[in-house]
């Protein structure tokens, strides 16, 4: 089976800025988006390991991969991972199922 690329869709894209640049600020420094940063990548290579393993969702064809405060959020298919959307888990759910649905 050919390795699967790993897209990211705008929104989770802008997700992902948007909540590194928050914390940058926050704290003043790059230190925790760079850990950040590294923790995604290696969930992502998790995910293209064992991309079945973790939870789906009521949301069709979508599964979530927890990371403490964060989600990633995705879909598969035969050639590609598609991160839909990457969430800070304290926000409002109701804003995730608008997101997910574009």
């Amino acid at each position: 089976m050919a390795e699967r690329i790993v897209v990211w869709t705008e929104t989770a894209a802008r997700q992902r800025r948007e909540i590194l640049k928050f914390w940058t600020k926050r704290n003043g420094s790059t230190i925790f988006a760079e850990k950040l940063i590294k923790l995604i990548a290696a969930r992502i290579n998790i995910i293209l390991k064992h991309p079945e393993s973790f939870k789906s969702t009521t949301y069709p064809n979508t599964r979530e991969s927890a990371m403490g405060h964060f989600s990633i959020f995705y879909k598969l298919t035969k050639d590609k991972l598609i991160i839909t959307a990457f969430w800070d888990n304290r926000q409002d759910p109701k804003n995730l199922l608008e997101i997910i649905r574009k």
